[in-house]
C-alpha cells in the first residue's frame, strides 16, 4: 500500500516509506484533520498583506539582519500550490541611472491565510532563505532551520495538511 500511497499523495512524495507508514493509517481512517487540529489547535491571525509584510519583516530582522530589504510581501490567490510550491520569491536587480536597484518580493499562496502560525513561519523562513541561498542545498536548509528550528517537522505537517485539504477541505 505504501507504493501506491507515494504516487497517490502528491505532497508526500520523496519522504521515506517508514515515515509514510506511520501516517497512512490516519489518512486511510480519515483522522488526519482531527490529528492536525489536536497538534495545531488554532490558525494564525496574519490575514492581510500589510500584516504579512510586518510578520515577514520581523522574522527577517531577527534572523537575517538589516541588509535585505523586502519590497513586498503578500498573499497571492494565483499561486497554485502543487505547481509553484508554497510561495514564491522574486529578486530583481535593475540598473537605474547610475544606481543598482533591487526588488525583493515574497508571495505566499492565499490558501495559507488560514493555517497555524507554525506553517506560515515555515513558509516565510523558506522564502527568506532563498534570498541568501538560491538552490535547495545543504546551506539552504541549514538557514531554514536557523530561522525556524522545527522547519522540517512543520514542512512535513503542512504537507499532511495539504493532503487532507485535497481530499476533505480546510481544517481551520
Amino acid at each position: 500500500m505504501i507504493d501506491s500511497m507515494t504516487t497517490e499523495y502528491k505532497y508526500l512524495q520523496g519522504y521515506p516509506a517508514d515515515l509514510l507508514a506511520k501516517v497512512e493509517p490516519l489518512i486511510q481512517a480519515n483522522q488526519l484533520g482531527d490529528w492536525l487540529l489536536q497538534k495545531y489547535p488554532a490558525a494564525h491571525q496574519v490575514r492581510s498583506d500589510a500584516a504579512l509584510y510586518e510578520y515577514a519583516t520581523d522574522i527577517k530582522k531577527d534572523n537575517l539582519g538589516k541588509g535585505l530589504i523586502l519590497s513586498k510581501v503578500q498573499y497571492d490567490n494565483k499561486i497554485q500550490v502543487i505547481k509553484h510550491a508554497l510561495g514564491q520569491h522574486h529578486f530583481i536587480s535593475r540598473a537605474h541611472g547610475g544606481k543598482l536597484k533591487s526588488v525583493n518580493e515574497i508571495r505566499i499562496a492565499s490558501v495559507f491565510k488560514v493555517v497555524p502560525e507554525a506553517f506560515l513561519k515555515m513558509i516565510v523562513a523558506h522564502e527568506l532563505a532563498h534570498f541568501r541561498e538560491k538552490e535547495h542545498n545543504k546551506a539552504f536548509y541549514k538557514l531554514c532551520c536557523h530561522i525556524e528550528p522545527n522547519y522540517h517537522q512543520y514542512e512535513f505537517d503542512l504537507r499532511l495538511y495539504l493532503t487532507h485539504l485535497d481530499d476533505h477541505g480546510a481544517v481551520w
